[in-house]
C-alpha cells in the first residue's frame, strides 16, 4: 500500500506518556492507517474507516 500521501496526526487516544502514541492517517481513500510514533518506518496497521470507528468507539480514553 503506498502511504506517500499519508498525512499522519497523533491520536486523541494517545496520553501524555512521555511519548508513547498512536498516529493515525485518515486522509486516504477507503482506508485508515495507523502507526507507533516511536517506530515510523515499521508496520503500519490498516483499517476501513468503519472498522476504525467501531474500534475508537469501543477504546476507552487513555489517562
Amino acid at each position: 500500500m503506498d502511504l506517500t500521501n499519508a498525512r499522519w496526526r497523533t491520536s486523541t487516544k494517545s496520553g501524555t506518556n512521555g511519548g508513547n502514541c498512536v498516529e493515525v492517517a485518515d486522509n486516504l481513500p477507503g482506508v485508515v492507517a495507523v502507526r507507533d510514533s516511536k517506530d515510523r518506518r515499521g508496520p503500519v496497521l490498516v483499517f476501513t474507516p468503519r472498522s476504525w470507528q467501531a474500534f475508537v468507539a469501543e477504546t476507552p480514553a487513555a489517562g
